[in-house]
């Protein structure tokens, strides 16, 4: 990377480049766009976006709706730049490059395919729940639950919280109430046409927007206030194989653990939890 180059992360899925320091040739310049080419377009696989043009080092913002993050990779032009950005939207996402003055240079869309909806199985000591997740409509929230399926974090957690006609929650204690390490808080994703009804999962969080990590919930009745309540809370997938399981949780015998209120009083253990789909 060129040190008269700034970089700055305006959110998830966009980066700007900015000219600084040194003198003032490019000031006048402007980018211009001629190709915007990619490598492969896979769920959840990083690839490389090749931007080609003309002075390219005069600083221009990108977007891409499907990506989690952009990155530059090293080795960049005034004419040719190549990012890289791991896949989590699905289907027909927007890509924009804009330059540093904000008018157009480039829009248009790419497909990101998805063979299937991704499907997680959960097995709990009073049975087995599988998930179906929805990375078209919470892209970000989606990736971040596979993550920590990925990397076993679910393994001999709990539902540490447990409500009859409310939602079980669990994803974040172990059986002795202690809180292991989580990946970065995700980004907020509501409004985008999923509910808290019964059987959806979703994030639980404090009570900063943007404070989400490996703790979820799943409803046990309608609990649509949650869609705006403080907020909103975000759902990213619906239970379509276990719901009986969940109504063993609900009603499991409960008691304040640890300064903590709800908790089961014989832990409901979340064994494994797999993606299956």
């Amino acid at each position: 990377m060129k040190s008269r180059f700034c970089f700055t992360a305006i959110v998830a899925t966009s980066i700007l480049l900015s000219a600084c320091g040194g003198g003032s040739s490019t000031a006048t310049k402007k980018a211009t766009i001629s190709a915007v080419t990619t490598d492969q377009l896979v769920y959840r696989k990083t690839t490389n976006i090749t931007v080609t043009g003309q002075n390219l080092d005069a600083g221009f913002n990108i977007s891409h709706l499907g990506c989690l993050k952009i990155t530059e990779v090293a080795g960049g032009s005034a004419t040719q730049k190549v990012f890289s950005c791991k896949m989590v939207g699905v289907g027909s996402v927007a890509m924009n490059i804009t330059a540093a003055d904000g008018s157009s240079l480039y829009a248009g869309t790419m497909t990101i395919p998805l063979a299937a909806q991704p499907q997680v199985t959960m097995t709990t000591s009073l049975g087995t729940i599988v998930l179906e997740l929805n990375p078209a409509l919470a892209p970000v929230t989606v990736d971040n639950f596979l993550q920590y399926t990925e990397n076993s974090f679910y393994v001999n957690k709990i539902f540490h919280r447990v409500i009859d006609g409310f939602m079980i929650q669990g994803g974040g204690f172990t059986s002795a109430l202690q809180q292991p390490a989580t990946l970065a808080p995700i980004k907020l994703e509501v409004g985008k046409g999923l509910s808290n009804i019964r059987g959806s999962i979703a994030m639980a969080r404090t009570s900063v927007l943007d404070s989400a990590t490996s703790q979820f919930f799943i409803n046990v009745i309608d609990n649509v206030a949650l869609n705006t309540d403080s907020g909103g809370y975000a759902v990213f997938g619906k239970v379509v194989q276990g719901l009986d399981v969940v109504d063993k949780i609900k009603v499991v015998a409960t008691s304040t653990q640890g300064g903590m209120s709800d908790v089961p009083v014989t832990p409901v253990m979340i064994n494994s939890v797999l993606q299956t789909q």
